[in-house]
């Protein structure tokens, strides 16, 4: 992809989803268009948005329509909200739109950074001691959320049904995901990467994983190394997260680890996320780790942080880093300001707080 080309327009797809996702994909928006308006014409955003989500459920019965994979294809990226509401189940929601995107685009590498911003108080006291900064790559494709299992027997009436959840770990996707994280960390200050399972009771799946992550290790011996039970990098992320560089873990184990990574730095509001298609055969999706919030929807007072960190991901990966840091600073600017929603401690409205960062781009 040629980035030099002036005047580069680049075709967005939103998905605004649920509850606050409308909201924080505004604000996000709102803050993408400053920062091409500044550009002095060199990129623009060509901006298209569907309206799935729970509220397309409840007028089609589907969570997005049916050519919908076909039409996000043609676009170079996808900026989407948060999924779920009350009146769908959250399985239905969630494996209708974003896990539908998510396995059908291939986006196997979830990169989720967790990072400690200025101004908002952690509840770890490392933060005052030591320079935080780490991020958790997540396999994406298959491991606990293959979706392979189901419920049977009912028919031997109450009590009598069982259910099977099966995980399923192949030696091309935890080896491709653990390459991308050993390559991600030799582009960090702390070129470590901390591989996490918990194979010493599930021994068939996470032991093939620990079996490619030492194989993979071997190409890499610039890369510092260590591997460590899901349980005990718990408690590593409260005690000791000054050692942690880029942790790799399998879909479940990350998606919990990302998540108490996110609430140490301060809340998950602040919590940016990529799901990349490396192979750029298909579009990646950029989405703050959140969810939907239904008790805050339409209260105008949600976080937009971890939207626009995933809009700074997003140009990142679209051949935009000078622009994706311009974002970054905005960000850390607007909170060392105290400008700060309610679940950092503040009382900014997500319009205060797309004010302040759209004001600190030139910082």
């Amino acid at each position: 992809m040629n980035t030099d080309i002036p005047g580069r327009v680049l075709r967005i797809a939103a998905i605004p989803a649920d509850g606050v996702g409308a909201e924080v994909v505004a604000a996000g928006r709102t803050v993408l268009d400053a920062l091409a308006a500044g550009s002095g014409g060199a990129f623009s955003f060509a901006w298209e948005e569907f309206p799935w989500g729970c509220g397309h459920h409840a007028r089609t019965g589907r969570m997005m329509d049916d050519d919908g994979l076909a039409r996000l294809e043609a676009f170079d990226a996808i900026y989407f909200g948060a999924v779920g509401w009350p009146t769908v189940p959250d399985h239905v929601s969630l494996w209708g739109l974003r896990l539908r995107i998510c396995q059908s685009f291939d986006q196997w590498a979830n990169v989720r950074p967790v990072r400690f911003l200025p101004g908002v108080r952690s509840p770890l006291r490392a933060a005052d001691e030591h320079r935080l900064d780490w991020v958790v790559v997540r396999e994406n494709s298959e491991g606990e959320y293959a979706g392979l299992g189901g419920r049977n027997l009912s028919g031997r009436g109450p009590g009598g049904e069982v259910a099977v959840q099966s995980a399923l770990f192949t030696e091309v996707g935890c080896e491709r995901v653990i390459r991308f994280a050993f390559d991600l960390a030799r582009t960090r200050e702390v070129v470590k990467v901390s591989s996490v399972t918990k194979s010493n009771a599930q021994q068939y799946g996470m032991v093939l994983w620990d079996d490619v992550f030492r194989r993979v290790a071997a190409d890499y011996p610039d890369v510092a190394t260590e591997s460590v039970l899901v349980d005990a990098m718990s408690a590593k992320f409260v005690l000791h997260p000054e050692e942690l560089s880029v942790v790799v873990a399998s879909n479940l184990n990350a998606d919990i680890l990302s998540d108490l990574g996110s609430a140490l730095a301060g809340s998950l509001g602040l919590a940016a996320s990529a799901n990349l298609n490396p192979e750029r055969r298909f579009p990646s999706m950029f989405e703050p780790v959140h969810g939907s919030a239904p008790d805050i929807a339409g209260q105008g007072v949600a976080n937009p942080i971890g939207a626009v960190g995933s809009a700074a991901l997003m140009l990142d990966h679209l051949g935009l880093p000078a622009e994706a840091a311009r974002l970054e600073r905005a960000i850390a600017a607007t909170t060392a300001a105290g400008v700060l929603t309610r679940d950092l401690g503040g009382s900014a409205t997500t319009a205060d707080v797309t004010a302040a960062l759209i004001d600190h781009l030139g910082d």
